[in-house]
């Protein structure tokens, strides 16, 4: 007697939607991406793979990237054509894994991983911790801040300025939070006229401390002196926020606001430069901007002429 083969047990759409509680777009879905066969009834076997792909979604692994990872299965695995019900395939938090013969492997590269003994493992991790030896930040920062206070007496005493740029960025290396030494570099680099190098400092001083005047003051300088004049005042704007008594960004802006036609704001600023400083060289010539700025300002019927925006 010749025995035959049981049928085939077939599923509707319907009924694969209500035993997986899926949704009819997410079938449609699965199939027009080639995840699932695009067929209007379903085997056991498509069961297993709908049930894989289900949880895998579920844990938010993106349908491309299981795609992926079926095409590598199928070419690593040419005896396994339909590797989503023929395989466990799970998700272990970092990539798509198989059980393979007893042993896991990355869907994707084909890597072999290996399981370890947690609770070992975890033990070996402590000890590690415990013995291993903790980074010392509070040295490095009392490092760098030698390295620092060298680099100010290279600069005071004449030495290369090589010499003084190496000590800096050696209190950067050792402290990358060092906006002091951030700033004498970009400095030096100002002077130098390499303005690339100092505005790419002074932007990494106010990253590290965005509440570091001097660092919005310099780059104000940097902005004023390419010409970008908006910037400039910006941050000549944010350096007086932070220290309204900010002599020297009062008189910077007092200048800005004379090339800009707005004689009203430069003589505010004057006022408030002379307040702070009222004695030295430099205040005699914020008194003279100021007289010439009065004198600008009466005009026929005592009213003042419209200021101007750059």
């Amino acid at each position: 007697m010749v025995l035959g083969k049981a049928a085939q047990q077939e599923f509707s759409r319907e009924v694969v939607r209500r035993m997986l509680a899926i949704s009819a777009q997410q079938l449609r879905g699965w199939q027009r991406q080639g995840l699932i066969p695009n067929s209007p009834v379903f085997t056991f076997s498509d069961l297993i793979a709908l049930r894989t792909l289900r949880e895998l979604r579920r844990q938010k692994v993106p349908a491309s990237r299981i795609g992926r990872a079926l095409a590598s299965l199928k070419q690593k695995l040419a005896d396994i054509p339909h590797p989503l019900s023929e395989l466990k395939i799970f998700w272990d938090g970092r990539s798509i894994t198989v059980q393979v013969a007893g042993q896991k492997m990355e869907a994707l590269t084909g890597q072999m991983l290996f399981d370890f003994d947690t609770a070992d493992l975890e033990h070996k991790v402590k000890t590690f911790a415990a013995v291993a030896p903790k980074p010392d930040r509070a040295a490095d920062e009392r490092q760098a801040e030698l390295w620092f206070q060298r680099g100010l007496d290279l600069e005071e005493g004449g030495a290369p300025l090589n010499e003084a740029i190496d000590a800096y960025k050696k209190a950067v290396e050792l402290n990358p939070n060092a906006a002091g030494a951030l700033v004498n570099l970009g400095t030096i680099y100002y002077h130098l006229r390499r303005f690339k190098d100092a505005e790419e400092h002074y932007r990494q001083a106010i990253a590290v401390d965005p509440h570091y005047p001097l660092a919005h003051f310099n780059l104000g300088n940097l902005c004023d002196e390419c010409g970008w004049l908006d910037q400039a005042r910006a941050h000549y704007t944010t350096a007086l926020k932070l220290n309204p008594s900010y002599a020297d960004a009062h008189y910077n802006m007092a200048l800005l606001c004379e090339r800009t036609g707005e004689y009203l704001a430069a003589t505010r600023h004057w006022k408030q430069y002379l307040k702070v400083d009222p004695a030295s060289s430099w205040a005699n010539i914020a008194r003279r901007q100021l007289d010439k700025l009065r004198q600008m300002t009466v005009v026929k019927g005592g009213e003042s002429p419209r200021s101007r925006s750059s």
